[in-house]
């Protein structure tokens, strides 16, 4: 079997580290900055400190390299995101004219630009042109989407990288998020395109959309709201990559090591299914992208991501699709109410350390409730110096059948 590195500048990169003596300001709360546009509960618990960061490199040094600089800021004097988040540029003042209704006084647009500019996690990643993404084919920055269901709500997006960004390569994340409505039961896939392969978006987003097609197929199926086969899922999976391939390649015979050289991709693929008893969740993953619980005002890893080693460094080498372990067993458990599922690439992850840092208070606030779409996609796409890598992200609530709101 071949093992691929996923990405040279990550590795043994070390995530977010806790520090116990900090803890978010109740007096700065209600000025929080989340993506949908409302302050903080001053009140809420949530993780604990800020960490350190972690050096980098400029996009003013040399071409291909990651839009980070070097900083020795101490964990202790790094600010929390609710203070921290702020616009990387001051945008230009707007003439005061008034918009058609809108309350006299007030600029055109309410000054969106500044509004939507990346929120600010500790040190930012310095200002860059973006490049747009380079191939035969259209490859958005940014997808978003999101909607409820009676018994779930679910948010998603992806976002390109700023190393990404900078060299002009499109985004190699993906998912796909799909609904049943006899059995309610509600269908998801994240893939991360492995990025020493030559057509990594194309595989991430194969995976996904047959992910979710076949768990479709079999939740409307002898399924009855669940995936009766994992295996047959993967192998599914596994088929289409090694078809595409052979596509692309004008190959044949072309077998699962090209198709790995062609379009490796990670996978975690689950089911959510609503029941009298609550929402059970079902899922499996394939490489080093995850799925985290918050519950009890705390970050859990469920499944995936990246292993420490003894010496605390943490290892970006994968074993991607094409390639199918041995033995499937998948990860049950209960999504009970006042929780949410996280479904991400290491995009995510990595930033998100062991839960207890800057970017897991970041995203504890931001995702106390459901948020609009566009607003859960401005907060993913966060900056923070070195970690500048594609982000994806599903996140699913309990949700209950009275209109406007969470259980």
């Amino acid at each position: 079997m071949v093992r691929f590195g996923k990405r040279q500048s990550e590795t043994e990169r070390r995530p977010d580290r806790p520090d116990p003596a900090r803890q978010p300001d109740p007096a700065r709360e209600s000025t929080t900055h989340h993506a949908d546009g409302t302050g903080g509960d001053p009140n809420a618990p949530g993780p604990g400190a800020s960490p350190g960061s972690t050096p980098g490199t400029s996009p003013g040094t040399t071409p291909g390299m990651a839009p980070s600089t070097a900083s020795d800021t101490a964990p202790d004097t790094e600010k929390a995101p609710e203070s921290a988040c702020r616009p990387l540029k001051t945008p230009p003042a707007e003439p005061p004219e008034a918009s058609a209704g809108a309350p006299a006084g007030l600029p055109v647009g309410m000054n969106l630009a500044g509004h939507w500019r990346p929120i600010v996690v500790g040190k930012p990643v310095p200002p860059f042109e973006t490049v747009p993404p380079r191939g035969l084919s259209y490859r958005p920055d940014t997808v978003c989407d999101g909607w409820q269901t009676g018994k779930m709500a679910l948010r998603l997006a992806s976002v390109r990288g700023n190393q990404h960004r900078y060299e002009g390569r499109p985004r190699e994340d993906d998912a796909a998020a799909a609904w049943d409505e006899d059995t309610g039961t509600v269908v998801f896939a994240v893939a991360d395109g492995v990025s020493s392969a030559r057509q990594p978006h194309i595989g991430s987003q194969l995976a996904c959309r047959s992910a979710v097609d076949e768990m479709l197929k079999q939740v409307r199926g002898e399924g009855a709201g669940y995936v009766a086969d994992w295996d047959k899922l993967l192998s599914t999976v596994h088929w289409q990559l090694v078809e595409q391939a052979r596509r692309i390649l004008h190959r044949p015979d072309a077998g699962p090591e090209e198709t790995a050289d062609l379009l490796a991709t990670t996978l975690v693929a689950g089911t959510a299914t609503p029941t009298d008893q609550g929402v059970f969740v079902h899922l499996i993953s394939i490489g080093d992208s995850g799925a985290w619980q918050i519950k009890h005002d705390k970050f859990y890893r469920l499944t995936g991501g990246k292993a420490a080693g003894s010496d605390g460094l943490y290892s970006s080498t994968v074993d991607p699709l094409p390639f199918v372990p041995g033995v499937v067993r998948p990860l049950s458990f209960a999504l009970e109410q006042l929780t949410v599922l996280l479904v991400g690439t290491d995009g995510f992850g990595d930033p998100l350390g062991d839960g207890n840092g800057a970017v897991a208070q970041h995203f504890y606030y931001g995702l106390l409730n459901p948020v609009p779409p566009l607003g859960f996609a401005h907060l993913l796409d966060f900056s923070r110096e070195t970690y500048d890598d594609d982000r994806t992200l599903i996140a699913l609530w309990p949700w209950n059948d009275a209109p406007g709101g969470p259980s």
